[in-house]
């Protein structure tokens, strides 16, 4: 057994908290009856039924006495108050109320040892009224820590819970009509409407801290889930239209982000996410951004097949790249402006600072090198994706 609580345990006080302990029961009503008559505006225990709170009441009332009459333990690393503590978190009692309760009690407690003590001398009392006060700080506090580590499991468990409903989306469990109303219900997401799936990757955080709260603020409900590499987001358009919501989405990227189409349902977020992780790797690794699928096809189409990619270069650009590097460069930046210019040397130019002719000359070193016309529409798309692959490397 534990030693008593040098503090607590002189003689006087000792037999004030015996004399007190058979009065427990109506210490217990008086506890009862002040709960819920001092101040009851500040008294929260709807979640608690009445038995329950008595018996919390009682048990606290007779740790107290218990603890004045010698008992051993320390007040601040107490069971009883700790045991209190962590079932009223679990009932959703304030830890307001509940302090206040536990000083309630004290000051009832406090009053039957004075009546007690007609005859004892002031010595007596003020050891009584330092340990009483010393026993009270400290189950406040066993109260305090219990309560706190039970909202920090509650927590974890409850973000384990919401992981775990995210990835059951992402595999593919909403075509489950009763499993995607249930997740939309715990997750506040709406059960009918389109969808976007985000992906984002970065060293630390990809996104701004407090994503989600950004976003509800602006009226747009989302949930988010951090893997190893990589941040999920699955945000409801609710009849906005997507570029609108991509806006808002932008400032809060700081890695790189790919956004996929819009999906109908919760039912398609597993297919959006695939399409999300697609257009992240659009973005080559030092970049910063969000980009759609939706702008992003062109290189989607390389990155989701890197072997027919490498036979693109080196069929639409092979002579070209394996140049000394400073002309080969110079070549890849001529054809690359031209392209963007539709195919206009006069156009380019200006953009490259040369002039048109030097542009033409230019284009038909590449065209005697690639011993092809560079014109048609054919050759305009593969040099457009070969370009495009290798701003992908």
């Amino acid at each position: 057994m534990a030693a008593p609580h040098p503090a607590l345990s002189t003689p006087g006080t000792r037999t004030l908290a015996a004399a007190c302990r058979a009065d427990i029961p109506a210490l217990t009503r008086r506890l009862i009856s002040a709960i819920f008559t001092d101040n009851p505006e500040w008294t929260d225990y709807t979640s608690v039924p009445r038995a329950d709170l008595r018996d919390g009441c009682k048990r606290y009332l007779t740790r107290i006495l218990e603890l004045l009459g010698g008992a051993g333990g320390d007040p601040e690393h107490d069971d009883v108050a700790a045991s209190i503590g962590r079932h009223r978190a679990e009932q959703g009692v304030p830890m307001e109320a509940m302090l206040r309760t536990f000083r309630l009690g004290g000051g009832i407690v406090w009053e039957a040892l004075l009546d007690q003590a007609e005859d004892a001398g002031p010595q007596v009392i003020r050891e009584a009224g330092t340990a009483m006060w010393t026993v009270i700080d400290g189950l406040s506090s066993a109260l305090v820590t219990s309560y706190r580590n039970t909202e920090l499991e509650q927590v974890r468990r409850d973000e384990r819970r919401r992981h775990a409903l995210i990835e059951d989306l992402l595999a593919g469990r909403a075509h489950d009509a009763g499993f995607a109303a249930r997740a939309a219900r715990e997750l506040n997401l709406p059960a009918q409407g389109a969808y976007l799936v985000v992906a984002a990757r970065g060293d630390g955080r990809p996104l701004r801290a407090g994503a989600e709260t950004t976003l509800s603020a602006l009226g747009i409900r989302s949930v988010w889930h951090d893997r190893v590499d990589t941040t999920i987001g699955l945000v409801a358009l609710e009849h906005r239209g997507a570029d609108a919501v991509l806006r808002h989405l932008r400032p809060l990227v700081r890695g790189r982000a790919g956004a996929s189409p819009a999906v109908p349902g919760l039912a398609q977020v597993d297919s959006a996410h695939a399409l999300s992780l697609i257009a992240v790797e659009t973005l080559s690794e030092d970049a910063t951004g969000l980009v759609s699928l939706d702008e992003r096809y062109q290189e989607a189409l390389l990155v989701h097949s890197p072997g027919l990619t490498d036979l693109l270069l080196d069929h639409a650009l092979g002579p070209v790249l394996r140049l000394p590097e400073k002309e080969r460069d110079i070549l890849l930046r001529t054809l690359s402006a031209w392209l963007a210019e539709n195919c206009s040397a006069a156009n380019a130019a200006p953009r490259l600072h040369c002039h048109r002719n030097t542009v033409i000359n230019r284009l038909q070193r590449i065209s005697t090198l690639l011993d092809r016309p560079l014109e048609g529409q054919r050759s305009y798309v593969e040099l457009s994706l070969a370009l495009a692959a290798l701003e992908l490397r």
